[in-house]
């Protein structure tokens, strides 16, 4: 849809601008796709770097509940991060990304989950015991390989990068991801 985009990135923009005490809610334009289940990661770039990314990698409640979710918790509880101020919102430019359902995969050992992997495309999660970790297709840019992705991958989960047990449970999915550009920035009141 084309105009689920600016839909969703406003929702976004609103949420994070409401928890700073910058403009009080904005009404949700009355769309029946807003109201059905969704996941989405949001994330935030600050001059081109990371700034804070949080997500749904399943569905548990309607995406536009959970967009203005994901949107406060990457910009206010991103461990990685202090909590966004009122000087940096301006600066923040904010990309949501709208998740396919998981599929579970079942390779039978490292290189054939190499050869599954189709860079740009999928989003990875890796599980094994305790450990849990996700990429968005988006790390693809910083990691083209898919022997990096892969490494880097389990090491964001706390394994070793050259970690493989059969017990390990491998989802992937896809995403549609839509991003602020600087100028398209919508105005949110102070």
């Amino acid at each position: 849809m084309p105009e689920q985009g600016p839909v969703l990135l406003a929702i976004a923009r609103h949420a994070i601008a409401a928890q700073l005490g910058l403009n009080g809610e904005s009404s949700r334009p009355e769309t029946d796709w807003l109201a059905e289940p969704g996941a989405c990661f949001v994330t935030l770039h600050k001059h081109g770097a990371l700034r804070g990314c949080i997500g749904s990698l399943l569905t548990h409640r309607p995406l536009g509940k959970d967009v203005a979710a994901n949107a406060c918790a990457a910009a206010f509880q991103d461990p990685r991060f202090p909590p966004l101020t009122r000087d940096e919102f301006a600066q923040v430019n904010i990309e949501v990304s709208v998740l396919s359902k998981p599929e579970p995969i079942f390779p039978a050992n490292e290189a054939a989950l190499l050869a599954m992997l189709r860079p740009g495309v999928d989003g990875l999660i890796l599980e094994y015991g305790a450990h849990r970790s996700t990429f968005l297709p988006q790390v693809w840019e910083q990691l083209p390989k898919p022997e990096q992705f892969l490494a880097h991958l389990k090491q964001k989960g706390g394994l070793p990068a050259d970690f493989w047990h059969a017990d390990m449970r491998v989802s992937r999915y896809s995403v549609t991801a839509y991003a602020e550009k600087p100028a398209e920035k919508p105005e949110v009141a102070s």
